[in-house]
């Protein structure tokens, strides 16, 4: 269904951004990103927020740590690639981390430490797309550049009805027009902030609070009572499971790692796999599982001898000092964790 069709009926686009924007002043919630105009913080929380929930940044601390470590381009341009992953880690997808470190010395090299206001400009940084330049522009600038993200698509989509599935291009390009057509002129910075504050608190996946939202009365799918219908998406697709098997070895009080392999995890650390070890054999110290992109992994972990240790390439680290250790992958980083405690 067309804007024009649809809100012929209702309230004009001044209207909404209106009712929208003066509903955030009174409810947007305060965090750190928001009470800053400096485009590294916003984009900092950006990097993060990727792919990752609010209460993880900002509870875990990885916000306020990273901002610590790195409080300006110039301090993370001229930080180690170690040293980045090793603030990072925990938070996962660490490309995030290596596209804001080669950000910020391209910013510090490239812009005199000023990051740059054109879009196009923006858009050519490692790693940062139209969301996040619009992101960063609008609420560091205010400038008037729409922004898209998985709140906002269902937002949209309830509020016209969208039928096109909102991961597929046909769908996506008609939200983006959307985004672009009912931004404001003035005042994007408020706007776009509370696009996502109602779909973060509001606008929810399954049942969404109608009653409470400020533009209900705009909304086509509530008012026809169709909300849980919205958005459209592709079929899920379920994870491939698969299973892992490690070893910890033991040397005076050292556990060996070895480097992990591939782009996805350069600069990172594991425990070593256990293809020289007779698991029916050893002793099973733990095991869970954890997801990365589409695959489910049962992670098992077992105490080795060292005679099964095969690794030539590796380092021993000291079990009993974490702020020794190198940037290790979450899950070898429980498992290495949960050892220490049992061992004690």
């Amino acid at each position: 269904m067309d804007l024009e069709e649809t809100w012929d009926q209702y309230e004009t686009i001044k209207t909404f951004q209106r009712l929208l924007i003066s509903w955030y002043r009174k409810n947007g919630r305060d965090y750190p990103w928001r009470k800053t105009r400096d485009p590294y913080a916003i984009l900092v929380s950006e990097m993060m927020l990727q792919q990752t929930r609010i209460a993880v940044v900002l509870n875990r601390g990885f916000y306020a740590r990273w901002m610590n470590a790195f409080p300006t381009w110039t301090e993370l341009a001229g930080a180690t690639e170690e040293e980045v992953l090793t603030v990072w880690q925990g938070l996962g997808y660490y490309n995030r981390a290596r596209y804001l470190w080669r950000t910020a010395q391209i910013i510090t090299h490239d812009y005199g430490g000023k990051f740059p206001q054109n879009l196009n400009e923006v858009l050519a940084l490692p790693g940062i797309g139209r969301y996040s330049a619009g992101a960063v522009l609008s609420f560091a600038f205010d400038q008037s550049v729409p922004i898209l993200d998985g709140n906002i698509k269902r937002i949209f989509s309830r509020i016209f009805v969208i039928e096109e599935r909102i991961d597929d291009y046909i769908g996506e390009k008609k939200l983006w027009t959307l985004a672009e057509t009912l931004l404001p002129t003035l005042d994007a910075r408020s706007f776009n902030s509370a696009l996502m504050e109602l779909g973060q608190t509001i606008c929810l996946p399954g049942t969404p609070l109608c009653a409470s939202c400020p533009v209900s009365s705009l909304c086509m799918a509530s008012t026809l009572g169709v909300t849980n219908f919205y958005p459209k998406k592709r079929e899920k697709i379920h994870p491939t499971l698969c299973e892992e098997t490690v070893a910890i070895f033991e040397k005076d009080g050292q556990i060996f790692l070895t480097q992990e392999g591939g782009s996805r995890r350069r600069g990172l650390w594991r425990l070593p796999g256990t293809s020289d070890l007779d698991t029916s054999k050893s002793r099973e110290l733990i095991e869970f599982s954890y997801s990365i992109t589409r695959y489910r992994v049962r992670l098992r972990v077992f105490l080795a001898d060292l005679q099964h240790l095969t690794e030539q390439n590796g380092i021993w680290i000291p079990l009993n000092a974490q702020e020794q250790w190198p940037p290790l992958g979450a899950p070898y980083r429980k498992a290495i964790e949960y050892y220490s405690q049992q061992r004690d």
